[in-house]
């Protein structure tokens, strides 16, 4: 049974700097295709269904550009809510199970990262799986990595020590998010209650990516993909 997937497309994307100006960060083209069409090909591919994208900054160009596609909206019109509470106002168009979420910022190369999640998942001892790199390997981010992963695959902070990045690609578990007396949080509330509970796993992704969250991504990004097409 196909997973449902939320795409996050509501930032300003304020590091881009005057490429945002009057283009929201998810339509920047990349290789020739925005990069919002990077993660819809990505949950096209893997089956996923039904897509979510939710919207924030110049909503309209978002809502317009993916009209064609048979997409679910789901607009922060007052504020960005960040990745928790933009989940948690979108579960009713994705409903109460499991979910894939996506960043729209990001490329990718080798194995379809959601495919990947979900041939990994086991509902029965997970709450959670985010799709990981090792900081060296992540092209585009700066710092030593965000979690650190042990022989089983469960996943703890890496406070400081070299460790892994975090894709922007997962499966959640969205019943905790109930719990949760904020309108605007992030998900790192829930990893942290999972991790807490030896429910939060982590997989490491088979392919390349790169963050395309500042100006000089783009090029990286395209080169990368450029690289992997020879």
């Amino acid at each position: 049974m196909p997973l449902p997937v939320m795409i996050f497309a509501a930032g300003f994307g304020t590091r881009m700097g005057a490429l945002t100006a009057n283009c929201p960060k998810p339509l920047i083209p990349v290789a020739g295709k925005p990069l919002l069409d990077h993660a819809l090909d990505l949950a096209e591919q893997a089956g996923a269904g039904p897509v979510v994208v939710n919207t924030h900054y110049l909503a309209d160009q978002i809502a317009t550009h993916v009209a064609p596609r048979g997409v679910a909206l789901s607009p922060e019109p007052d504020q960005i809510l960040e990745t928790g509470g933009g989940l948690r106002k979108a579960l009713p168009l994705l409903g109460q199970g499991p979910v894939m979420t996506l960043n729209s910022d990001a490329v990718w190369t080798g194995q379809n990262p959601l495919s990947q999640l979900a041939h990994h998942w086991d509902g029965t001892r997970m709450d959670a799986l985010l799709l990981l790199l090792p900081a060296h390997q992540a092209k585009g981010h700066s710092g030593s990595g965000d979690f650190l992963i042990d022989a089983e695959g469960r996943i703890s902070r890496a406070k400081g020590a070299p460790g892994l990045v975090y894709l922007g690609a997962q499966i959640l578990r969205t019943e905790r998010l109930h719990a949760i007396d904020r309108e605007v949080f992030s998900l790192n509330l829930l990893w942290d209650a999972m991790i807490a509970d030896g429910r939060a796993f982590g997989l490491v992704h088979q392919g390349r990516w790169c963050d395309v969250g500042r100006p000089e991504g783009i090029r990286q990004a395209e080169d990368m993909l450029e690289a992997d097409d020879v």
